[in-house]
């Protein structure tokens, strides 16, 4: 093979293998929101101490261990006590999975639970504002029978 062919198909090889174990990131709250906006994760590993997991429990949250296996179809969020720990997880589970998005979150539970929020926050108002909303006025809340009136964006009159 040409010299320049082959070493310019190394530089690319290095450079997608390169690209491909840059998974692994530690986000801020504004950048979690932003990158969890589009995708909501598929799990997120709880990698805490046993006593603040206990005290502060995190629904749907899968406690981290060393043999814990788990299928990434999305991001991934890693929670720990310490930035440095949360990243020593999210390596670890590259190691596991390598190119799929794991994130450690930097600042633990505190920046996880504003990140969340806003999150949340954001989708209660797209889908107060997105969506046909049906309101009825009835005739007498103790009556029964015909409402008096039947609002709807679908029938206009």
């Amino acid at each position: 093979m040409n010299p320049p062919i082959k070493s310019l198909l190394v530089a690319l090889c290095l450079a997608f293998t390169g690209a491909a174990e840059a998974q692994v990131s530690l986000k801020d709250k504004e950048q979690l929101i932003t990158a969890l906006s589009a995708r909501p994760p598929c799990c997120v590993i709880d990698g805490r101490a046993a006593a603040k997991r206990k005290s502060e429990a995190l629904k749907d949250a899968l406690p981290w261990r060393a043999d814990l296996k788990i299928n990434p179809t999305a991001t991934v969020v890693v929670i720990a006590d310490r930035d440095h720990d949360a990243l020593g997880i999210a390596n670890a589970l590259e190691q596991k999975h390598p190119g799929k998005p794991i994130f450690a979150v930097k600042g633990g539970l505190a920046t996880w639970k504003a990140a969340s929020l806003s999150l949340l926050a954001a989708a209660g108002m797209d889908a107060a504002m997105s969506g046909p909303v049906t309101f009825v006025i009835p005739a007498n809340t103790c009556e029964q029978g015909k409402p008096l009136q039947e609002l709807r964006p679908d029938k206009k009159k």
